[in-house]
């Protein structure tokens, strides 16, 4: 039984290979700005950061189920797509790029608790059959120390690490000891919630242990 992993995140795969799997990799194709724009153009009002993180990791699952056919004809098993967002004070942030929106939000977070979304979609691909959905969001609630000084700071984002990472942080490299606390599964923080991924196969009829990388 094999996996896909719908994402070019190294926090993802890094996840996926401690979990014991060693998955395929596919870029998904999908043009995330389009997709969230469309569907709040179609409602005539903005996504919630659950509805959107749902959104966009239904569509990078979808787009790469959906070329495996052609790409990785005997493909059999899972596709996993996934996405995050970070929520603070009624704000929702993605990945912030620059090092001054970096530092605008982590002058807002110090000392602060927000929420990451992660949503989660897994396709079941079998070369024969139709392709079957679970999805699901999982959340964390994410505590920053009161105490993180300038210094800190602009050390930190000098580092280059928090410019690409939803909300502007991680909890398992450089920025994990500005964090005091966290409440949910803590995968969700880095990535994704392993034991979201694994009730989701389970709801396809898999069992996780059957996903592990055989030696």
């Amino acid at each position: 039984m094999r996996v896909c992993l719908a994402s070019t995140s190294p926090a993802r795969l890094m996840l996926l290979r401690q979990a014991g799997i060693e998955p395929l990799i596919v870029a998904p194709d999908v043009d995330e700005d389009a997709v969230a724009a469309s569907a709040e153009a179609e409602r005539g009002a903005p996504l919630s950061p659950d509805e959107l993180v749902l959104l966009l990791a239904r569509a990078k699952a979808a787009e790469v189920a959906a070329r495996m056919p052609d790409e990785h004809p005997r493909f059999d098993g899972i596709v996993i797509g996934g996405d995050s967002m970070f929520a603070i004070d009624g704000q929702v942030h993605g990945k912030p790029y620059t090092a001054e929106v970096a530092r605008e939000r982590w002058q807002q977070m110090r000392g602060a608790t927000g929420i990451l979304h992660s949503g989660h979609s897994v396709f079941r691909v079998h070369p024969d059959r139709t392709p079957v959905e679970a999805t699901a969001v999982a959340e964390a609630a994410v505590t920053f120390a009161d105490d993180v000084s300038d210094a800190e700071l602009d050390a930190y984002i000098a580092s280059g690490e928090p410019l690409y990472v939803a909300g502007s942080f991680t909890v398992d490299s450089l920025g994990g000891p500005f964090i005091t606390r966290v409440d949910g599964d803590p995968s969700t923080v880095v990535g994704m919630s392993l034991s979201t991924l694994r009730r989701l196969a389970g709801e396809l009829g898999l069992t996780w242990t059957d996903l592990w990388t055989q030696s």
